[in-house]
């Protein structure tokens, strides 16, 4: 296959699709590799590093294009992008299908085959796809480190001459992959962590990391493919109105609850959030920039911004997993490596490229996609 690799462009996207090391392991498999100019200057891989990879490096991007028919993507292609794309090519990216009409739409009408990573189907053998999951452990990691600097007090206990100071109280809100990650991160720089998710099957893996689980005797939210299930408005209610006394007794707040394809639930209200002690912070991971005005996880949260409701400070989180590229890009160039080698393998029907697979021949085939962009 002849694969290709642009330099992303959408603001705060640093990532690259294919780091050094994918593109070598994908060419001693067989297949090229074209590397626009600079397409890995934010995690440092030079075009240098590239070329002795094995991929041809070149200046512009209709000479990429024009070079592949698979593009190995972070976010959806821009429009102007895709209208040079041959009829045909594969697509692969973190499309964000149910948020990106234009884009979606743009993939359509030019008979490109897209495929996108959040639609892959959550099965073991689609484990090591799993992009989702890979950039949610960055999330998780980055939460803990801005909840850490933000806070005006230590995170660890400290037993001094001068005196005792007890360590922070951190609450992670969603034990996913993100929730699990800060949870893990937050206890190794000493702060006493509790978690809570509303999937009665997290409390362990809670546990497991040492922290404390949160039970709000509420019934569980168990959904398909790992994810909670919707919840309804009065279930909402009892939950905020049961978390409230742990978000009030917590100085730091992470939240992570969020569901592909989905609004995500409203867990700290402004109320909530005013009952804090004075300098408590809220990392809100859940925030989505295409929707600023949804906020995320916290009412009082907007992506990429830091607001203060009195002496609480709110961290609305923005292209997370691109505040730390390098590693970013390597787990993802995994997943993306490891979705390359199914497609090269030829069969169309198998199950996780039927599961991923968004536009074909001048359609939308994935049929949540096809009814969220009616109209369009």
């Amino acid at each position: 296959m002849r694969i290709g690799v642009l330099t992303e462009t959408d603001p705060g996207e640093r990532r690259v699709s294919l780091p050094p090391d994918s593109v070598a392991s994908l060419v001693a498999a067989g297949h090229s590799c074209t590397v626009q100019a600079g397409a890995g200057q934010w995690i440092h891989a030079a075009d240098d590093a590239y070329r002795a990879a094995g991929a041809t490096v070149a200046a512009a991007p209709g000479d990429v294009i024009e070079a592949c028919d698979v593009l190995a993507a972070v976010a959806a292609p821009a429009p102007e992008t895709t209208a040079l794309l041959a009829p045909g090519t594969a697509v692969l990216g973190l499309l964000a299908p149910f948020q990106n009409a234009e884009r979606i739409g743009a993939l359509r009408d030019g008979g490109a085959t897209a495929y996108a990573l959040e639609l892959i189907p959550r099965i073991s053998r689609a484990q090591a796809m799993d992009a989702l999951s890979s950039q949610a452990l960055v999330s998780g990691y980055r939460a803990a480190l801005v909840a850490a600097e933000m806070l005006p007090r230590f995170f660890p206990l400290f037993m001094t001459a001068a005196g005792t100071i007890p360590p922070a109280r951190v609450l992670v809100l969603g034990a996913g992959v993100a929730g699990l990650q800060a949870i893990a991160t937050a206890r190794r720089l000493g702060a006493v962590v509790s978690g809570y998710d509303v999937r009665a099957a997290a409390a362990d893996e809670v546990r497991s990391l040492g922290a404390r689980f949160v039970d709000l005797e509420l019934e569980t939210q168990e959904g398909s493919g790992g994810y909670a299930a919707a919840q309804s408005e009065d279930f909402a209610v009892r939950q905020r109105a049961a978390l409230a006394p742990h978000v009030a007794g917590a100085d730091v707040v992470i939240t992570t609850a969020a569901i592909p394809g989905r609004r995500a639930p409203l867990l700290v209200t402004a109320e909530m959030a005013a009952g804090m002690a004075p300098g408590s912070v809220i990392v809100d991971l859940a925030t989505d920039p295409r929707d600023p005005e949804q906020g995320g996880n916290c009412e009082l949260a907007r992506p990429g911004e830091i607001v203060a409701h009195g002496d609480v400070r709110v961290w609305g989180g923005r292209d997370v997993p691109s505040q730390l590229p390098d590693h970013a890009s390597r787990l993802y160039g995994a997943n993306m490596r490891a979705l390359i080698e199914l497609l090269a393998a030829g069969d169309a029907a198998d199950e996780i490229l039927i599961g991923a697979r968004v536009t074909e021949g001048g359609r939308i085939v994935h049929d949540a996609v096809r009814r969220a962009m009616e109209g369009v």
